[in-house]
């Protein structure tokens, strides 16, 4: 075997769509160089690094990480092996969050984006939390929610449009329903509770417990 056959040898095969893992081993503000074992460096150009919007390539990985990617394509124009972590961490996160919508469980992730008619939530994948259904009642200023973290259920999923909707109202009224049975189950006849008194109609009172 000559030299050349024994470095080919070495190096890894790849195709598009592939999920591959390598080290990154170069950060700027336009790209990132992952070395996969190809016969050259991946780059994973900054808009394909994260589901956040313009984020600064150095908060997000660092020299020595290791990092999963997708390959987007095998050779550009330029002859470049082109990556992304987003995608790669789309794709996992659509597996999680299929099974999570299929048990009714619930999802949790900060909101990192206030945008028209509601709130993007990082729930591994892009989330999209309608204000109408961020609380029990609407809320009009939806800025004092970004990086908050919530919990939500997932209302309606769709892969082919990338689609996600969430409502944490459900899950308000759910936790909520939950807390007035175990109270209920609780009370006792005959038993002395104390409360606050929240209004007073003709025909007695409203107490809070």
């Amino acid at each position: 075997m000559s030299f050349a056959d024994a470095i080919d040898g070495t190096i890894v095969d790849v195709d598009d769509g592939q999920m591959v893992t390598g080290t990154v081993v170069k950060v700027d503000k336009e790209e990132v160089l992952l070395d996969i074992g190809y016969k050259s460096e991946g780059v994973i150009p900054s808009r394909e690094l994260s589901i956040r919007n313009d984020v600064d390539p150095s908060e997000v990985v660092s020299i020595g990480d290791s990092v999963e990617a997708l390959v987007l394509t095998k050779e550009d124009k330029e002859g470049r092996l082109v990556l992304s972590k987003k995608r790669a961490q789309y794709e996992r996160a659509w597996g999680d969050i299929e099974a999570k919508k299929e048990a009714d469980e619930i999802v949790e992730g900060p909101v990192i984006e206030v945008v028209k008619g509601g709130l993007i939530v990082d729930i591994g994948l892009r989330g999209f939390l309608p204000a109408s259904l961020v609380e029990l009642r609407r809320v009009r200023d939806l800025q004092p929610y970004i990086g908050t973290t919530v919990q939500a259920k997932i209302i309606e999923l769709d892969k082919n449009r990338n689609n996600v909707v969430l409502s944490r109202r459900a899950y308000l009224e759910e936790t909520q329903k939950e807390t007035r049975d175990n109270f209920l189950n609780n009370l006792k006849i005959g038993e002395i509770r104390e409360g606050t008194v929240s209004s007073v109609v003709s025909f007695g009172a409203f107490v809070d417990l």
